[in-house]
C-alpha cells in the first residue's frame, strides 16, 4: 500500500480535495470545469500520475460522454421544437385553477421525463418551461421548481438511463434492464411516492391558492411531433439495449444524431448549430473526475474504502445497506455524486459485491443529492438554469426541504430494497 503520509500522497489526496471543493463553490463564478480540470492538469504536470494512467481514466469514462452528448441533442431538440413547453401547457390547462393540481400534474411530467431522457434534462430544460408556465399562472414558481429538482433525483433510478450516475456505479457491469427492474422499480417507486408526500406538506400553503388559467394554448408542430415520435424510438431502442446488457453510451449518441439528421433535414435547417447545445465543459468536468478519482485510487484509497464496507457488512446484511446508504447519500453532498458514484463504484467491483449492499450503494448516490444544491450535476444544473432566467434559490432553502424529503425517500427506498431482498430478489 502506498505511504499516504509521502509528500506526492498528500499532494494528490490535497488537489483532488482542493479541485473538488472549488468546483462546489465555483469562486468568481468561474465554471466548474476550469477548476476540475485544472487540478487533473496539475497532477500530470507535476508527475504525481504518470500520463497514461490520466488518459486510461479519460477513456474508461466514454460510455457516459456518449451518453451525455446523445441526451444535451434530444434535450435541445425538444425544447427547440416546442415539446417542453407544449406539454408545461398542457398541464397548466389541466390543472383547472388548482395550484395543488398543477403541482401534481408538473410532479409527474418531471417523473417521466426523468426516467425516459435523464434527471439532466429535467434540470436544464423541463425546469425553464415549468417556470414560464407558473409565472403566466402567477402562482408563487417555488413549489413548482422544487418538484423539477427533486423529481430529478428521486426519479432517478428507475431505469439505467435516468441518471448518468448509474452509468458511473455499474460502469463495469451494468446490469440487464430485467435485473434493473426488479432490484430497482419498487424502490424507486417508493422513492418519488414519499417526496410527493413531502413536497406537498412542506408547500402546502402556498399550494392551497387558486391559479390564473391562461388561455393561450400552446400547439405541437408538425415537427414537434417528429421529435417527440423520435424520443419515444430512442428510449425503446435503449430499453432494447439494456436489456441485452449492453453500454448505453454509444447507442444513445447514435440514436440522438439519427433523430436530429431527420428532424433537420424535415426542417432544412443547418444541425451544424445543434453542436453548441452541447456542454463540452460538462463532459470535460466529468473526463477531469475520472482522472482524480483514478489519480487517489492510486493511493489505494480503495482498500480504506473497501474496509469501510466489510465493517458494515459485519452489522448484518439490513441494517449494513442501511448505513451504507446513508453514508453515501449525505457524502454526495461532500464532494458531488460523481466523483463519489466512481469510486463507490471500483470500490463494488473490486469486492465483486453485488445485491442489497451494491444497491443501496446505488441508492444512495441518486438519492443523496436532495439533500443540498451541491449533491449532484443535476442539481447545479437546476440551479444555474433558475439564475439564468432571473431567480436565485438559497442553498439553505434547499436544505430545509431536503433535510426533509431525502431520509424520508431513502427510508422508504430502503424498506422496498428490503421487501425485495426478503423475497430473493437480488
Amino acid at each position: 500500500m502506498v505511504n499516504l503520509t509521502s509528500a506526492s500522497s498528500i499532494l494528490i489526496l490535497a488537489i483532488s480535495a482542493l479541485s473538488i471543493l472549488l468546483m462546489l463553490v465555483r469562486p468568481r463564478n468561474i465554471p466548474e470545469v476550469y477548476w476540475v480540470g485544472s487540478g487533473a492538469l496539475l497532477l500530470v504536470v507535476f508527475r504525481l500520475i504518470p500520463l497514461p494512467l490520466a488518459g486510461r481514466a479519460i477513456v474508461e469514462g466514454s460510455d457516459v460522454y456518449f451518453f451525455l452528448i446523445g441526451m444535451m441533442l434530444l434535450s435541445a431538440l425538444a425544447r427547440d421544437n416546442g415539446i417542453f413547453k407544449w406539454v408545461a401547457s398542457l398541464a397548466t390547462q389541466a390543472a383547472k385553477a388548482s395550484a395543488l393540481r398543477l403541482f401534481t400534474l408538473i410532479y409527474a411530467v418531471g417523473t417521466i421525463v426523468t426516467v425516459c431522457m435523464s434527471n439532466d434534462a429535467t434540470a436544464v430544460v423541463l425546469t425553464p418551461a415549468v417556470l414560464a408556465a407558473v409565472r403566466r399562472s402567477k402562482a408563487e414558481p417555488l413549489p413548482f421548481l422544487f418538484a423539477c429538482a427533486f423529481i430529478a433525483n428521486a426519479a432517478s433510478f428507475v431505469l439505467p438511463i435516468s441518471n448518468p450516475a448509474n452509468l458511473v456505479v455499474f460502469h463495469s457491469g451494468l446490469p440487464s434492464l430485467g435485473r434493473w427492474l426488479l432490484a430497482f422499480f419498487l424502490p424507486s417507486l417508493l422513492s418519488i411516492a414519499v417526496t410527493f408526500l413531502v413536497l406537498r406538506w412542506y408547500f402546502r400553503k402556498d399550494l392551497s391558492n387558486s391559479i390564473e388559467i391562461s388561455k393561450e394554448k400552446a400547439e405541437l408542430k408538425p415537427e414537434g411531433k417528429l421529435v417527440l415520435a423520435g424520443l419515444a424510438l430512442v428510449v425503446v431502442v435503449l430499453l432494447v439495449m439494456s436489456s441485452l446488457k449492453k453500454d448505453l453510451g454509444l447507442p444513445t449518441c447514435i440514436a440522438a444524431l439519427v433523430v436530429t439528421a431527420v428532424v433537420c433535414v424535415r426542417n432544412k435547417t443547418n444541425p451544424l448549430p445543434f453542436a453548441k447545445e452541447i456542454s463540452w465543459g460538462t463532459l470535460g468536468l466529468v473526463a477531469a473526475l475520472f482522472v482524480l478519482v483514478d489519480a487517489v485510487e492510486s493511493l489505494h484509497i480503495l482498500r480504506l474504502m473497501q474496509a469501510a464496507l466489510q465493517n458494515a457488512q459485519a452489522l448484518g446484511e439490513n441494517t449494513g445497506s442501511l448505513v451504507v446508504a446513508f453514508v453515501v447519500s449525505i457524502a454526495n453532498n461532500l464532494v458531488n455524486n460523481l466523483p463519489l458514484g466512481l469510486m463507490m463504484g471500483n470500490t463494488l467491483t473490486a469486492m465483486h459485491t453485488k445485491g442489497l449492499l451494491a444497491n443501496a450503494v446505488l441508492i444512495g448516490v441518486d438519492l443523496g443529492p436532495n439533500l443540498s444544491v451541491t449533491g449532484s450535476l443535476a442539481t447545479i444544473l437546476w440551479l444555474l438554469a433558475l439564475r439564468r432566467e432571473g431567480l436565485d434559490v438559497s442553498a439553505l432553502d434547499f436544505l430545509k426541504a431536503g433535510a426533509i424529503a431525502m431520509p424520508s425517500a431513502l427510508v422508504a427506498a430502503m424498506a422496498g430494497a428490503f421487501a425485495l431482498h426478503a423475497f430473493g430478489i437480488r
